[in-house]
């Protein structure tokens, strides 16, 4: 019979992905506001994606529903692990949100709302950052419940994965507004990304360094099987294709490699777990919902996804091309 679990994880990993995506590059215009050359160079970078923020975030809503309803125990123990790293992330994106809402109308406190830009967009992708870093150090439980400490999931190594987060998304933020703007803005944003390219790698050489030593399962399965080396041949060519684009002054290029380096990253990172939904021990067949209860779900979700992924493409086919200051959001 065809095992409705693995479907499930499939789908939950898309829809994760497509907002790790989609959502970090917008999260990474909000990292790089306060070092913009000025106001007006902010209020391009707003305009830059004031159109698509919040429906990225569709995708964070299609993802954890998903989790809830495929895998409850995913539930049942990251809530529990990771419930202060969660509320910083929402509220970090509540921040945001709001920030775009009253920036647009504000005068004289338009400085704190571009205060609450930054920083919503820094502590959410941080928190994400640190999510992922607790995920690959593992989960201490009992049978099927959380039995670790409110604050496990802070750690060296987590703090370091949030920290590296942050700079990825900070470059995919670079460049996309190396794709958007014009000027000023896009000669600041082709300054700033090779930097960021450069804490990019030093962070992966880091975690990839130190991940041996918190998971050795995940070192293993990089030599049981040999196909997986060319997840991180690809990282490696996708960050060299980056590195050209942006001293030739290629203005897509640059979005489409960082993009690539994120596709190959995430690969690299399920790869390694599989099939571990809650590691060290559980897999996502010990996490998952009835049988009965999957197939419910997958029938709306099936036909949700592709509603989401034609809106998604019409949106950013209407807002293609350069912003400008009488578009956008205001």
């Amino acid at each position: 019979m065809f095992d409705l679990t693995v479907l499930w994880a499939v789908i939950v990993a898309f829809g994760i992905f497509m907002y790790v995506l989609l959502d970090g590059f917008d999260l990474g215009v909000g990292i790089l506001y306060p070092f913009a050359p000025g106001e007006t160079a902010r209020d391009y970078m707003m305009n830059s994606v004031a159109p698509v923020w919040d429906g990225n975030e569709t995708w964070l809503v299609l993802g954890g529903t998903g989790l809830l309803g495929a895998f409850p125990l995913v539930y049942s123990v990251y809530l529990p692990a990771l419930y202060i790293g969660v509320f910083l992330m929402l509220a970090g994106l509540i921040f945001r949100g709001v920030a775009f809402e009253f920036r647009a109308k504000a005068g004289r406190s338009k400085v704190l709302w571009n205060r609450a830009f930054f920083l919503g967009s820094a502590v959410a992708a941080f928190a994400q950052g640190a999510v992922v870093g607790s995920y690959i150090q593992g989960f201490e439980t009992e049978g099927l419940t959380y039995a670790g400490g409110a604050l496990d999931w802070l750690t060296p190594f987590t703090v370091l994965t949030g920290v590296g987060l942050v700079l990825g998304y900070a470059l995919l933020g670079a460049t996309w507004l190396i794709l958007k703007t014009e000027g000023e803005t896009q000669a600041w944003a082709y300054r700033l990304a090779p930097r960021l390219l450069a804490g990019v790698v030093a962070v992966f050489v880091a975690v990839s360094l130190v991940t041996p030593m918190i998971d050795p399962r995940a070192f293993e399965r990089w030599f049981e099987i040999s196909w997986l080396w060319l997840l991180p041949l690809g990282a490696a060519l996708a960050t060299l294709k980056l590195w050209q684009s942006l001293r030739r002054g290629y203005e897509g290029q640059p979005f489409l490699a960082t993009m690539a380096i994120f596709v190959f990253t995430y690969a690299g990172l399920l790869m390694s777990k599989w099939p571990y939904v809650v590691p060290p021990d559980h897999t996502i067949w010990d996490a998952a919902s009835s049988p009965n209860a999957q197939l419910f779900l997958i029938l709306g979700v099936l036909f949700v996804i592709p509603v989401i992924i034609a809106y998604s493409a019409w949106t950013y086919w209407v807002f293609r091309g350069k912003v400008s200051l009488e578009e956008g959001y205001h």
